[in-house]
């Protein structure tokens, strides 16, 4: 068997996570709900009458599926290879996806997702510049 490549687990989920934050800003602006709103009714004006966080969930979401997927103009950049910069952005676009009340599955698959890739980070692991690769080993040098 081979080894769990985490990475690539991580954007798999990050994927989904991002699908779901999509669909979740389209639902809200037809039905604007805050998850809090049993807790304060400070935060509805995030929601309506001006869309300001569903607008932003769907920046977020469709950032997450470019990123992850990715597109060509982003595939192989140094943006696009930083565990850390997954790690620095994940946990915003997970509080924005919790304050929404359809937003929160896609909040919890992000934060397993920014679980595995911080396994990921721990154990030093690297995303290839071409997606959906293996880092390639060194040449047999030194081999008899």
């Amino acid at each position: 068997m081979g080894k769990l490549i985490k990475n690539h687990w991580a954007r798999l989920i990050i994927l989904a996570a991002g699908t779901y934050q999509v669909a979740a800003a389209l639902e809200g602006f037809f039905w604007p709900k805050i998850f809090w709103d049993f807790l304060t009714k400070t935060l509805d004006a995030a929601v309506k009458p001006v869309p300001i966080l569903q607008i932003i969930n769907l920046l977020f979401g469709l950032l997450l599926i470019a990123w992850e997927w990715p597109l060509g103009f982003i595939a192989g950049s140094s943006f696009h290879r930083s565990l850390e910069a997954r790690l620095a952005i994940l946990p915003l676009t997970a509080l924005a996806a919790a304050l929404i009340y359809q937003g929160t599955n896609a909040a919890i698959y992000q934060v397993i997702g920014l679980g595995v890739y911080f396994w990921a980070y721990s154990e030093g692991e690297m995303i290839c510049a071409k997606p959906w690769t293996l880092p390639q080993r060194g040449g047999n040098k030194g081999r008899v």
